[in-house]
């Protein structure tokens, strides 16, 4: 008995021991403000037009900043990006009040948005943007309007984000 004892003992003890998987908290986006600096270009993100991004990285409390949601993207799809990543925020520019004045608060997961690559929107940083909507419609309507295709998050490849940009594309009217 003592046998059979000494070797269910440890089985027991081992079924207790599942490996289960750790539960992260997606962190809500935060409220973008003027203290929040570009995570490339080390400048203040409310002083660029366009949609902009911020990156919330695993162990990290404050999340990294992108003065473009190109740029925001380029991170979660570079290579070398090394850290685990809880989620990518976007402002949506379907409750923006301008391309100049995109909000401080309307953010929306990218994993769940709409995006508009190729059209003549420019970012932040003067480079091409890819403007984020929470609505397919409005997605559509805004590339009806100023070019480019809808796409999802899983649809835009790295080498759109990561190679060389042309500046001398017409840009978007900047009275929108």
């Amino acid at each position: 008995m003592k046998l059979s004892l000494a070797l269910i003992l440890p089985l027991a003890f081992l079924a207790g021991c599942k490996d289960e998987t750790v539960n992260l908290v997606i962190p809500e986006p935060l409220v973008l403000t003027e203290e929040a600096a570009g995570h490339y270009c080390q400048m203040i993100i409310l002083e660029h037009q366009g949609p902009k991004a911020q990156v919330h990285l695993e162990g990290f409390p404050a999340p990294l900043w992108f003065s473009q949601v190109r740029d925001g993207i380029a991170y979660l799809k570079s290579p070398e990006q090394s850290a685990g990543i809880l989620v990518l925020y976007v402002n949506d520019m379907g409750e923006a009040v301008s391309w100049q004045e995109p909000g401080i608060d309307n953010w929306i997961d990218a994993s769940t948005a709409y995006f508009v690559v190729g059209s003549n929107a420019v970012g932040g940083m003067g480079a091409p943007e890819i403007a984020p909507f929470s609505e397919l419609l409005k997605a559509q309507q805004f590339a009806t309007e100023h070019g480019g295709e809808v796409m999802s998050l899983d649809e835009i490849t790295a080498e759109t984000v990561l190679s060389p940009v042309e500046f001398d594309a017409p840009a978007l009217e900047t009275s929108e």
